[in-house]
């Protein structure tokens, strides 16, 4: 469950360490944000050799919650950080990266996101 303001890790080599997070896509009054969701985020520690610089705006696709997240055969899922993945476009769903570090949620292949599942250690 994340929301406006939040600060997530980056699970990818992008360069950026930090980010917080500015909007969340689905609608006008989405609160919250879940496993799998697309978020509009703010770079706020980057590597000065990276991809991606402070202050830029980026789209994130959430991967990882500390916030548990119930599934349909009853199990829960729950993770020990606030994690996103920087992507491209929600359209194309490519990551910007080419290393995803960490385990990811089941959530994130379910809805589409295909290459950041295939590119992650472990599939949760």
């Amino acid at each position: 469950m994340i929301q406006h303001r939040s600060i997530l890790k980056v699970a990818d080599n992008s360069g950026a360490k930090s980010l917080s997070v500015i909007h969340i896509f689905g609608g006008s009054k989405r609160r919250y944000g879940f496993l799998g969701d697309v978020l509009n985020c703010v770079v706020k520690e980057a590597s000065p050799i990276g991809q991606v610089k402070n202050g830029e705006i980026v789209k994130v696709i959430l991967v990882r919650t500390r916030k548990e997240h119930g599934r349909s055969d009853g199990s829960y899922i729950r993770f020990s950080d606030n994690a996103g993945v920087i992507i491209d476009n929600p359209k194309d769903k490519n990551p910007k990266a080419t290393r995803i570090f960490g385990p990811i949620a089941r959530e994130v292949k379910d809805k589409g996101f295909n290459k950041i599942a295939s590119m992650a250690e472990e599939v949760l």
